[in-house]
């Protein structure tokens, strides 16, 4: 089992920059894909940025503003945002899945191939 904790949430200004830490607990680090997903109010949640030994994947609305990072040495995974918008307002969640071969890049973007989840950490975009 792999436990996952976020950290670094919080409220920023449009144009702000904010990164956010989940670190893994419980298994081999380096053997697990690990993506960034968010839920706007009132919205499914939705992939953001996933990272793994075949690549980083990024959706269309933050390529070139967000960057996914991984220590395998420290078990954490961050997401550094950059020029915050309001849209980007939701709670954003670390997932994770055992990597055992190479898979599409859409295999990452899907959220049910994720089978460890972390609680969530809250980022608002407001003047």
């Amino acid at each position: 089992q792999v436990q996952l904790a976020e950290s670094g949430g919080g409220l920023v200004q449009p144009g702000d920059s904010l990164r956010l830490s989940c670190a893994a607990s419980g298994r081999t680090f380096s053997n697990y894909a690990m993506g960034w997903f968010r839920q706007a109010p009132g919205k499914e949640r939705e992939f953001v940025a996933a990272m793994s030994w075949s690549g980083t994947y990024y959706a269309d609305s933050v390529k070139g503003r967000f960057t996914i990072s991984r220590d395998n040495t420290k078990s954490t995974v961050d997401l550094q945002m950059n020029s915050l918008k309001p849209e980007d307002t939701a709670v954003y969640y670390c997932a994770a899945f055992r990597v055992f071969a190479s898979y599409p890049p859409n295999y990452y973007q899907t959220e049910k191939n994720y089978d460890h989840w972390g609680q969530g950490t809250q980022v608002t975009v407001s003047p």
